[in-house]
């Protein structure tokens, strides 16, 4: 298997050279097909892993393939750690991927940078691969900032205009902020551990467990709280949780295409898996787990109260995601790990259907994203009306749908956590059952419905996308309704995860909630009598009845909220805030430095104070060079009476 396990990474990254270092003299045709082959091929080994793992129950492979150096016997290493969590991972990575190359011929047809394009999103699935088959944090770093780099290209693809520039600076610069904080846990997890390994760290866990460290004197940590939480720093700028969430909106700049893989299944999934993975260690620091558990909460509720405000079609879906990983945040701070990871891949299924049913949106309306200006579109765009509609159903827990299963059983599994902060965690994640709906079907209802607030123009051009955009849309939307009901049982109570995931006894809620579970079909009934199921259709009621029933009532609540509308449109002054402080406030720092540091002590003082102290030394000192003969002989006789004198005297 291990030449399968290889095909699987360097697939997508063969299509990814070719398309990219030929794209000035391959035609377009070649260049999406050679990526597209790849990850498909990547995505059919993926089954085949999948199969092999899950149906043929083969262990846990665990192997090293290349030794790139070895320091004082710590050996950093390129290796795979392939078991149940992987094989899910590769598939949901390679399928979604899959359609995002096939959709991308339709929506990119006309653009200059096609085969550029082509290039980046099939590397950016490399990356992904990568980060999620690695055995080790050397491999896992690369994958994780390869990601980024990755996200960075396509956030600025359109290169030429400034908005996208600074979109792409903007996720660059924050996903450093968390990458410090990740390579800061990485270092601490060689110093404490002496290896890089994941097997290794993870047996030596419970050895120390209780070992404590000093970061400032008088106050001690323990060592696995410190590192958790450096770890899921890394996390909170990778899966944008607050308050390093603010690069994520802005990503919309890029292509759709992109925007569906980094929500869906690559970039802001790397930090989930992450602490996933990490679960034998996170299990051992209660501190961390509430840490992560109340950012996650945080994300959940106020992340989704900004999507009520937007009128970009784009970045309500985007608020969404935010809203949604915060909810799988939770489940990993409640130690519900399978269950983040079931929401992991429910959602991507969902959201990519989502983003590239608002792409559909987009090209039909001639790349207009504003939905105050659109409407009505159900009688021209049917396909990607209905399967927007299942997308918007699977995202609101809809009982039936995927995303019901999955992101019910977080609701549950918080509410009988008795991790710190779980409480404050149950009513967020609650109430954004209600604040998700009402978004959700706002959208839905401005876009699809009612009357359409185009130009005539723009209404006589409207027709339904070709077969390239809506037939992923379809395949996007199967998966939205059936996975979650074929999945649910073994992936969160049949152990399916177990060989990934470690729980401490006392806090496995899931095994509790497993007894109370009766099958896939009687946990959906038993939805409908939830409060999640009634605030649900609460929502969406509420969006139909103000922007449908009765629209001035959006219009008087906006001039009535008055502050608080402002405040959610300013997104909680985070950006006002990010650019006084760290970015007008480093240039001015800088101007100081460079006014004071560079031209006052180092250009002041060093460089031209020495070169004037030379200067005046020179102009003492070339008084001594006379010219005259006799004063050269009496400076040497004086020289020799004091060395004769010196000897004397010893």
């Amino acid at each position: 298997m291990e030449q399968v396990y290889l095909a699987i990474v360097l697939a997508p990254l063969l299509g990814a050279a070719i398309s990219g270092l030929f794209c000035r003299v391959i035609a377009r045709s070649v260049a999406h097909w050679v990526t597209i082959i790849g990850v498909a091929v990547s995505f059919l080994l993926s089954l085949v892993v999948l199969n092999h793992h899950v149906v043929g129950g083969a262990p846990t492979y665990n192997e090293s393939l290349y030794t790139w150096m070895e320091v004082e016997g710590v050996r950093m290493e390129i290796g795979f750690l392939v078991d149940h969590l992987t094989a899910v991972m590769i598939s949901v990575v390679t399928f979604v991927s899959l359609m995002v190359h096939i959709y991308t011929i339709g929506y990119m047809h006309d653009d200059d940078g096609y085969n550029r394009f082509f290039s980046y999103i099939s590397l950016f699935t490399f990356s992904m691969l990568m980060l999620v088959m690695a055995n080790n944090f050397l491999q896992l770093f690369f994958g994780w900032e390869a990601v980024g780099l990755v996200s960075y290209l396509l956030i600025g693809f359109w290169y030429k205009k400034p908005t996208a520039i600074y979109a792409n600076l903007k996720a660059f610069l924050v996903n450093r902020v968390g990458d410090f904080g990740f390579l800061l846990g990485i270092a601490a997890v060689l110093m404490y551990f002496n290896s890089l390994d994941y097997a290794d760290v993870f047996k030596a866990a419970p050895l120390m467990a209780g070992l404590t460290m000093q970061i400032w004197p008088g106050a001690d940590w323990l060592v696995m709280s410190v590192i958790c939480i450096l770890l899921f720093v890394g996390a909170m700028g990778k899966s944008a949780q607050v308050p390093l969430h603010v690069w994520l909106p802005d990503s919309m700049e890029g292509p759709t295409p992109i925007s569906a893989l980094i929500h869906a299944a690559t970039m802001v999934t790397a930090g989930i898996f992450m602490v996933a993975r990490m679960s034998p260690l996170f299990e051992y620091s209660e501190t961390a787990l509430s840490v992560v558990l109340v950012i996650g909460a945080i994300t959940a509720l106020f992340m989704g109260f900004l999507g009520i405000v937007q009128n970009d079609i784009k970045r309500v879906v985007a608020y969404s995601t935010l809203s949604q990983l915060g909810y799988m945040t939770v489940a990993l701070g409640a130690s519900a790990y399978s269950a983040a990871i079931f929401h992991l891949m429910t959602h991507a299924f969902f959201k990519a259907l989502l983003f590239l049913g608002a792409g559909s949106v987009i090209i039909a309306m001639h790349h207009e994203q504003d939905i105050r200006k659109m409407g009505g579109l159900r009688k021209y765009l049917p396909i990607t009306w209905i399967t927007f509609l299942v997308g918007t159903l699977a995202l609101i827990g809809t009982p039936f749908f995927s995303g019901f299963y999955s992101k019910d059983s977080i609701i549950e599994a918080v509410h009988m956590s008795h991790t710190p902060g779980a409480g404050f965690a149950y009513f967020c994640v609650i109430l954004g059952v209600f604040v998700t709906a009402f978004y959700s079907f706002r959208l839905y209802f401005l876009v699809f419905h009612g009357e359409g607030r185009m130009d005539d123009e723009t209404r006589a051009h409207l027709h339904e996308t070709p077969p390239v955009v809506t037939v992923p849309l379809i395949l996007l939307a199967i998966p939205s309704v059936f996975i979650g009901y074929f999945t649910i049982e073994p992936m969160l109570f049949g152990g399916f995860l177990s060989d990934a995931i470690q729980v401490a006894p006392d806090r496995d809620v899931l095994d509790y909630l497993s007894h109370h579970f009766h099958g896939a079909a009687g946990f959906a009934l038993h939805g409908f009598t939830g409060p999640a199921f009634w605030l649900a259709l609460s929502g969406s009621v509420a969006a139909w009845f103000i922007y449908m029933k009765r629209p001035d009532i959006a219009d008087q609540a906006e001039e009535r909220a008055g502050g608080l509308y402002r405040l959610l449109l300013n997104k909680y002054g985070f950006d006002d805030f990010n650019q006084i402080v760290f970015a007008d406030g480093s240039r001015k720092l800088g101007g100081l430095l460079a006014r004071f540091g560079d031209a006052g002590l180092i250009d002041g003082v060093m460089v031209n104070g020495s070169a004037k102290a030379v200067g005046w030394f020179a102009s003492i000192a070339r008084n001594v060079q006379s010219g005259y003969l006799y004063h050269y002989a009496f400076a040497m006789i004086l020289g020799l009476l004091g060395l004769l004198s010196w000897l004397v005297i010893q």
